[in-house]
């Protein structure tokens, strides 16, 4: 035998464990490679990530690959998948024992302290949470008083650009005399950041907490900035009370927009295409109700990119990777804003490239600025904003 072969050690305890964590999720694999031809990371690298080899491997018991940390939990896998794997469940369990055995990327564990001690991902004092609000005049959310509770989110609160996108919504929600309130700087974390590093146990905890708050307030029906917040209000909360209905922001002026309640009054003449973010679209199939808001806006001409719908393009930003150095010529947003520039050329006039999503906002705008393109990236709350 060659001594220079190297030795496999199989851990079982380690597929055990993850068995547990996905409640078996991870054995109905049978390795078709449907996963690993539609990652995003093809469109980026040479050699695309091997989704079937990077499951296959800890299905034998071996040790993971740095595929586990450049998942950004798109679930476009999921999408094609044969056998309805949850592959991002399988990614977020072996992130959990990577967790546990203390073997994760530098920088991930001082994002959970700042969540710990800040309650935010910033590194921000809580109390310079609703310091983006200031000059609003927003009440402090009264389930007496109020219909919904605007739950902004910590990019909301300390990205600037972001910010910018909450002041619209804020704006269209007054417009639409809607009766609503925020948490300010007692706002608590949605914990969502936690969930995608793998970190359930903390995300629990956090998820906890947030819940208690929403039920000692009184919060029924709440309406999210982010699709990540959205989706840890829906689908990962433990019970919050009889009749609690969290939103994304888009469902709710969908609603506003049909039922009357807000009346656009400037006609915009733009062309925008729209960039659907993962979470909105694949973990929650809500492909339809930012497209209802663009169609009812008064001269809003709407073209497709190459990935629309449950076939977007993640941006990047997803499964921790916003917290995570991503090398230039590897970023998804950089092929995305190529997709939009391609649609967009043709049009006349203005022309916008939309989304809904803080994080999708960010990768966007820094691949405009990183290419040097003549591209204008606005949430939608942002174009809506300007009708009014």
């Amino acid at each position: 035998m060659d001594s220079q072969e190297p030795v496999l050690m199989l851990d079982d305890a380690l597929w055990e464990r993850l068995l547990e964590l996905t409640g078996g999720q991870a054995a109905l694999c049978y390795q078709c490679g449907t996963c690993t031809a539609i990652c995003p990371w093809g469109l980026v690298r040479d050699e695309t990530v091997s989704v079937r080899e990077f499951i296959r491997r800890v299905q034998l018991g071996l040790e993971t690959t740095e595929a586990l940390w450049l998942c950004t939990t798109c679930a476009q896998c999921e999408t094609y998948c044969p056998r309805g794997v949850s592959i991002t469940s399988i990614f977020r369990a072996l992130r959990e024992i990577a967790w546990e055995r203390r073997e994760v990327p530098q920088g991930l564990p001082s994002l959970l302290w700042s969540l710990y001690w800040n309650d935010n991902t910033w590194s921000q004092p809580p109390s310079q949470r609703a310091q983006w609000a200031k000059d609003l005049a927003i009440p402090v959310f009264d389930p007496a008083q109020h219909e919904i509770l605007l739950y902004v989110g910590g990019a909301a609160s300390y990205d600037n650009r972001v910010q910018k996108a909450a002041a619209a919504l804020v704006k269209v929600l007054r417009a639409a005399d809607v009766a609503f309130g925020i948490l300010g700087a007692e706002e608590p974390p949605s914990g969502a950041d936690a969930l995608d590093v793998g970190h359930r146990p903390f995300f629990e905890e956090l998820a906890g907490k947030t819940a208690t708050v929403f039920r000692e307030r009184g919060v029924k029906r709440l309406i999210a900035l982010s699709p990540h917040s959205y989706d840890a209000f829906k689908n990962h909360y433990p019970f919050v009370s009889e009749g609690f209905a969290p939103q994304h922001y888009t469902q709710y002026l969908a609603e506003l927009l049909e039922s009357g309640r807000f009346r656009p009054n400037k006609p915009l003449e733009v062309t925008v295409t729209f960039h659907d973010p993962c979470y909105l679209a694949r973990h929650n199939a809500e492909t339809d109700a930012p497209r209802r808001v663009l169609a009812a806006l008064p001269g809003v001409t709407l073209v497709e990119m190459a990935h629309s719908g449950t076939d977007t393009l993640c941006c990047g930003g997803g499964g921790g990777r916003m917290y995570l150095e991503t090398e230039v010529g590897e970023r998804f947003s950089d092929v995305r804003v190529e997709e939009a520039q391609e649609v967009l050329m043709p049009a006349t006039g203005v022309a916008i490239m939309a989304t809904a999503c803080p994080y999708c906002m960010v990768c966007l705008e820094d691949s405009v600025k990183a290419r040097k393109m003549a591209l204008t990236v606005k949430d939608i709350a942002e174009i809506v904003a300007l009708t009014i």
